[in-house]
């Protein structure tokens, strides 16, 4: 009799967004050449703690490249308000590069697609084989979280305040399974990255419509079949005016949020 062999761990790096939150949590540190290196430092630190806690068996890292991505071909206003990155950010981030060599890690990334996409792509392909863990430092990667085949490891405050989210996590945060971070984001918008979603509509009402329909599409069916059912929860007649108005931008923030 043979026993199934126990899968093995792989780990995907949201490079960019480490680097950034580590740029951002540590103090302006700088190499005896007077060069920029807090968020260098940040970044190792994480790869460390990610060896140590996890114990992962892989690690790969994805990569955001210059330039726009299909989403700012559908539309242009996307992150576009957003500052502009600090040189020393810059700069670090070019030089991480090094680092990941150093531990041995390879790079992955494409064209006209952001981090997230490329390590979405790589966990669907890789879950069916792989436990799967995806640090972070923001939250865009959660609608990836799936069971325990997908989990994400963010971090809170700081580099070393860490959570390892799984769907239970989710929920306990936001109300609704990890699925459903896209269609949140399609009624509340996202200000980091611009997407609009429907004014009018803020966090509490998204999360009711989300707990009460689920997707974007279910709750515009129930407006347009039943819409008694939308009243039925507490929903003035002002919202259903909004949510009735703003059908398109709710579907394109939607798509826009999904990776």
């Amino acid at each position: 009799m043979t026993t199934k062999s126990k899968k093995e761990t792989l780990v995907l790096l949201d490079t960019h967004a480490i680097i950034h939150r580590a740029y951002h949590a540590l103090p302006e540190l700088t190499t005896a050449k007077g060069e920029p290196a807090g968020a260098l430092y940040g970044l190792a630190t994480m790869l460390m703690k990610i060896i140590k806690d996890l114990k992962p068996d892989h690690v790969v890292a994805a990569y955001d490249l210059p330039g726009p991505t299909y989403r700012h071909e559908v539309y242009k206003e996307y992150k576009a308000k957003r500052p502009k990155m600090d040189d020393a950010l810059a700069v670090q981030i070019d030089r991480s590069r090094t680092i990941l060599d150093a531990f041995g890690i390879p790079v992955y990334q494409a064209p006209g697609f952001e981090a997230d996409d490329v390590i979405g792509t790589i966990a669907q392909i890789a879950k069916k084989d792989f436990h799967v863990i995806i640090a972070s430092g923001d939250m865009d990667t959660l609608q990836l979280v799936d069971d325990e085949k997908v989990k994400v490891f963010t971090l809170r405050k700081g580099i070393q305040d860490t959570i390892l989210y799984d769907e239970k996590t989710v929920v306990a945060r936001f109300g609704f399974l990890p699925k459903h971070i896209p269609d949140y984001k399609g009624f509340a918008g996202d200000p980091s990255d611009n997407i609009v979603g429907v004014k009018g509509i803020g966090e509490k009402t998204a999360t009711k419509l989300i707990q009460t329909f689920g997707t974007v599409e279910d709750v515009y069916k129930a407006l347009k079949k039943t819409p008694e059912k939308l009243s039925n929860i507490g929903l003035t007649e002002r919202v259903v005016a909004i949510l009735t108005e703003h059908e398109d931008e709710a579907e394109f923030s939607k798509v826009l949020a999904t990776i």
